[in-house]
Parts: structure tokens; sequence; C-alpha cells
């Protein structure tokens, strides 16, 4: 993540990985998921946090799954099930479950399809929020296989030259084994910026960057825009933004044009509304794939040569005032070898967060031994 988006060192507060497993799978519980659903939503929502997407993880999160659940506009436990199929294709329908728990399960579906097919691809429609797409695209790495996630969100970012918001943040994740190296796993939105990095950003207390949002009539603002929204944090699912580019002139269309990819594979694909068509705001549909590498090409090969294609990516110059050229899926492999060492970094207000919802649902709060003062 850009470093604005960073706790500041002085403020973190370090916690244990497996407590806070322990502590978000308990929450869930008491939520209504039964245990081996909580087990999943929990994996998906923690290895956020430890790779460094801090903005998908149980830290910015799990509140909002809370709410979903609480609310009834997600179902802790759906009865999910598949309306069509062929050898290497399924259309589920994920009966108003978080994506949480439903795309790890489609995942599965499409990467057993892969190994008989060569190639598996899920389309899920009435479902609710997945958390990090790339823990669904990365669940084929282990498989020596190629893993996609999409997701066709809420609509909040306005198409070019449009005056009101069309599309959904709509991220498109891939992920590809290396050998030795770190595998490449890129995961991100096709807007300007993913909505949940604006929360972040209001809670951190942070300037958004030019060219993330728009103004009431769809404007791109092309400054730094403070959110002033500390207090009503439900404001920052109303701001408009931007696709990839933010103008025209550097490119806006092709995010635009993105995006709208991911509504027709996660979307109309599988019957349901997309855009400015869609009816329900907690309504968001996915889409995954799993493609085998023995299929295509011999797996050592492929990743052999991956390890340089990524080392010769690496070996770059760097431009001044940087020190080196990453690639996706890097500094996020660094990240879970330190988060998982030293903890994971948490804002003081999220450990208050914690605290709060435990002591509502009657949960011993254990995530830290003294939490410190604010």
């Amino acid at each position: 993540m850009l470093e604005r988006f960073h706790i500041p060192e002085e403020d973190e507060i370090r916690v244990n990985p497996e407590k806070l497993r322990e502590v978000s799978e308990q929450i869930f519980m008491k939520c209504g998921m039964n245990f081996a659903n909580s087990k999943i939503a929990t994996d998906v929502l923690l290895q956020a946090d430890i790779r460094g997407v801090d903005t998908h993880g149980v830290s910015n999160m799990l509140r909002n799954y809370v709410m979903y659940l609480t609310e009834g506009s997600a179902k802790p436990n759906p009865l999910w099930k598949i309306t069509r199929e062929t050898e290497s294709t399924a259309t589920v329908d994920c009966d108003e479950g978080l994506g949480l728990v439903v795309a790890p399960l489609c995942m599965d579906i499409a990467i057993e399809k892969a190994k008989k097919t060569g190639v598996g691809l899920v389309s899920m429609g009435n479902g609710r929020h997945l958390g990090m797409a790339g823990y669904h695209a990365m669940k084929a790495l282990k498989h020596d296989m190629i893993g996609t996630c999409m997701t066709s969100s809420t609509t909040n970012v306005v198409p070019t030259y449009a005056a009101k918001a069309g599309l959904g943040t709509n991220p498109i994740a891939v992920a590809a084994p290396a050998l030795n190296k770190a595998p490449f796993v890129f995961d991100a939105a096709t807007s300007a910026i993913a909505t949940n990095k604006v929360r972040v950003a209001q809670r951190l207390g942070v300037p958004l960057a030019a060219g993330w949002i728009t103004d009431e009539n769809g404007n791109p603002i092309m400054e730094e825009t403070s959110l002033n929204i500390k207090d009503d944090p439900d404001e920052v699912s109303n701001l408009l933004q931007t696709p990839v580019g933010a103008t025209r002139e550097i490119g806006s269309h092709k995010g635009y044009s993105l995006g709208m990819v991911v509504d027709i594979l996660g979307s109309i694909l599988n019957g349901s509304l997309a855009g400015p068509l869609r009816t329900i705001k907690q309504h968001q549909n996915h889409f995954v794939a799993a493609y085998s590498i023995e299929a295509f090409i011999d797996t050592q090969t492929f990743k052999k040569m991956m390890d340089e294609y990524l080392q010769a990516l690496e070996d770059l110059p760097p431009v001044e005032g940087q020190e080196r050229v990453l690639y996706a899926g890097l500094i996020e492999e660094e990240t879970a070898i330190e988060r998982n060492k030293k903890g994971i970094p948490l804002h003081p207000e999220v450990i208050n967060w914690f605290e709060s919802i435990c002591s509502e649902l009657e949960l011993p709060f254990s995530l830290v031994e003294d939490k410190r003062d604010n």
C-alpha cells in the first residue's frame, strides 16, 4: 500500500495473528456462522492483514461483516448451489452468502475442474462481499495453476464522461506461481482507489490524492482532498470515485472498460443485473477461474521461466529516489514474513472496536496484554 495508508509507527499496536484469528472466529460464530464457515471467513480476512492488505483484513472489514450479518443483509450459513454446469464451468447462486465463505469453495470447484479439463471457470450471483480478491486467486498456486478472481461490486464509480456512478470498484486479481521467487499476485480495483482505502484514509486522517474521487457532478477532483467526514463513516460509501486513469486524457476509459469486463463475467454471465441496473446495494457477484499450467506447458519449465522473468524485472535500474523495482506480490510476501514474526499492526481505534464488540457479544477480550492509552 502507499505510505499514506500505513499506521504511524508511534500509533501501531502489534497483535499476534493467532489471537486475532481466534477472536475473529468467535465473533463470526456469535453472529450466526457455523464453525466451518467462521474458519473460512476468518482465514480470508487474516491473510489480508498478514500480507499487508490492511484495507481488506480483519482490522478494516470485520465490523462491516458484523453489520451485514446482524442486520440480515447477508446470510451466515448460505445454502448456495450450482444452477448450471459443464465439465469446465459452473454457475452458482450464493444465496445471499458472504463471498468470504462461498468464493473459496467455488474456487475449489474451479480447481477440480481444471485438474480434469485444464481450466475451471465459476460465475457466482446473488452474493455479498468476498474480502481480498487475491486470496481466492492464490488458492490455485499450490495446485500449480494460475488463478483469477473478479468482483462485480456496489455502484460508486463514475464512468468516463458520465455525471453519476455507473460501475463498482470491480477488482481483478491474478496469481501465478514461480519456482523460487515470490509468486506474482496482482490484486487491484479497476477504480483509481478502492473504497476500503478511503475508509483507512478516514481513520488515519490523511487526504485523498488528486484524481481519486469526483465532485457531485462527476468531474474528477485533480487536487488533494481532505475528507472532513471523520465523524460520519457512512459518507465514505457515498463518495463518487474515478476509474483507473481518472480522466480520459490519462486513460480513464481503460479503467472504465476493465470495470465493464468484471461486470460482464461476474454478473451478466450468471444472470445478475450489473452497473446502473443493479437494484440491491449489498448485492455483489463474483467470477473465479483456475488454469492448469501443465495443460499448456511443462510446469517446471513455466516456473523456471517465471523466476527468470521476475528477476529480470527486479534487476532493472530503479529511477532516482527509489531503491528497487518491484512486482505485484513481492512486497506482500515480504510483509507476511515480517508480520508472522512481529505481529499485525493495528490502529488504536481498531483495538477499541474489538474491545467494544467483544463486550457487546459477551466474549473475552484478549488481543493485547495491556491496551495502550489513546
